[in-house]
């Protein structure tokens, strides 16, 4: 899965999970979409949609969904739900993969290359 850089970046200055620090038992997490979403879910989706909650999509901003996860053995199930959601194929990184590739990419800016 490929994105411009640029929109890497401009994520970074969003906030998309807002300034309340992450749980240790719940993992933030970016899909990156193929192409615009042929569905369009209403947000937020909570999965299983009864019962203690294993993934929540919170937001969506074409090419990114963002949601956050609890560590269990069910919730890869769920993850692979994604690309049925909004219709397209996706590909799924933790939030802190993103966060270490802008770093990268602000780096390479300071380099001038």
């Amino acid at each position: 899965m490929l994105c411009d850089g640029r929109d890497l970046l401009r994520l970074e200055t969003e906030h998309p999970f807002g300034a309340e620090p992450s749980r240790p038992d719940v993992v933030r997490f970016v899909s990156v979409l193929t192409k615009p979403a042929r569905v369009r879910a209403a947000i937020p989706i909570t999965l299983p949609p009864s019962g203690k909650w294993l993934l929540r999509v919170i937001a969506s901003h074409h090419p990114f969904v963002f949601g956050v996860y609890r560590r269990h053995m069910k919730t890869i199930g769920y993850l692979g739900q994604i690309d049925k959601l909004v219709g397209v194929p996706v590909t799924t990184r933790n939030w802190n993969t993103i966060v270490a590739i802008v770093r990268i990419l602000k780096g390479q800016g300071k380099k001038g290359g």
